[in-house]
């Protein structure tokens, strides 16, 4: 007599995301910074973030200068698009490419030298545009690729691991994108997975200049006792000026704060941006406080994290060029080159 045969269990397929896709088409080449390198978990936020957002790889466009940082993009999402820029210039080329196809998700990583030093020029244009596009610092406060120079964001009084003391004011590249027009600005620290996590995923439902400045320990050249850009430094000094919570659009949004301690922002896409107060009175759609208070927190030695500035309101430069809806790369010739005619009724009108 013949007996029936189990079925044995069939394994369970990868976690998917809202578009079917595993979190491993979302993972890049293997990293070659230093083992500890706070850059590589900044890389994982960003991977954990597009994935937990349903973003579709194709329809990202990952940009960079030099530097360490600007190795990262290698190191996520291998299906976007990719450039690497020469030192400082990401900001032009970013510009050029998202006129170019302005449906696309821009993302751009930099660092302390590369943006607050030889790109600064091109920095400062690019806040002031309000440019959609989300742009990270990964901030050390050295020249993590140069053998450990201190950069334009190292505090008065750091010291690097050879003694050489640091006698020079830094830039807060946080302060100067709030004035300069960015409308989405925050801080946060490489080690605090949770709380950059949460704003990755504000800062692509965000539609307009996302500024995030996050401190990524160099464990090569300033991780060390004297270093304002350290871990342990950083975990004693680290000062949050909110929790965040962030739900997507795709979720159902719940309240989940008592009345008259949160503040919950509605982003371009739908979602929503909760930020429970831990500062008292602390406004982040007020511009001119959220600069004091910065400036406040430098001169008492504290380190803010958090979202310091945010505005869903302001016009983006797509906005202000009214350009088509159709990405510009893709129109044909006859369209964008004017004909003959045109220009010879331009030149009559010049003479």
């Amino acid at each position: 007599m013949a007996t029936a045969t189990a079925t044995p269990p069939t394994a369970p397929g990868p976690k998917v995301n809202r578009i079917g896709l595993p979190v491993l088409e979302y993972r890049g080449g293997k990293t070659t910074l230093c083992a500890g390198c706070g850059h590589n978990a900044i890389s994982e936020r960003i991977i954990d973030a597009m994935f937990e957002m349903g973003v579709k790889p194709e329809r990202v466009m990952k940009l960079s200068g030099i530097g360490c940082s600007s190795k990262s993009p290698a190191y996520f999402m291998s299906r976007s698009h990719s450039f690497n820029s020469v030192h400082g210039r990401m900001p032009s080329v970013s510009t050029g490419a998202i006129l170019g196809n302005h449906t696309m998700t821009a993302l751009g990583v930099s660092g302390d030298g590369d943006t607050a030093s030889i790109g600064m020029g091109q920095f400062v244009h690019l806040l002031r545009r309000n440019l959609p596009m989300i742009y990270i610092i990964e901030d050390n406060g050295v020249y993590g690729l140069t053998k450990g120079q201190f950069s334009a964001t190292a505090d008065i009084g750091s010291k690097l691991k050879t003694g050489v003391i640091n006698d020079l004011p830094p830039i807060d590249t946080c302060s100067l994108a709030i004035q300069l027009g960015a409308t989405f600005v925050g801080r946060s620290f490489s080690g605090d997975k949770k709380q950059l996590l949460t704003m990755l995923k504000a800062a692509i439902a965000h539609k307009g200049t996302v500024m995030l400045d996050v401190i990524s320990p160099c464990v090569t050249f300033n991780d060390h006792e004297g270093s304002t850009k350290s871990y342990k430094f950083m975990q004693e000094h680290d000062e949050p000026i909110n929790e965040l919570g962030f739900v997507p659009s795709f979720e159902d949004i719940e309240v989940d704060y008592d009345h008259g301690t949160t503040l919950d922002v509605r982003m371009h896409d739908g979602s929503s941006l909760r930020l429970r107060k831990i500062l008292e009175d602390y406004d982040p759609t007020d511009k001119v406080g959220a600069v004091k208070t910065l400036m406040e927190a430098h001169e008492n030695g504290e380190v803010l994290t958090g979202i310091f500035y945010v505005n869903t309101e302001k016009p983006t430069f797509i906005d202000l060029l009214n350009l088509v809806d159709q990405p510009l790369g893709t129109l044909p010739e006859s369209v964008t080159k004017p004909s003959k005619e045109t220009l010879d009724k331009v030149m009559a009108s010049l003479q």
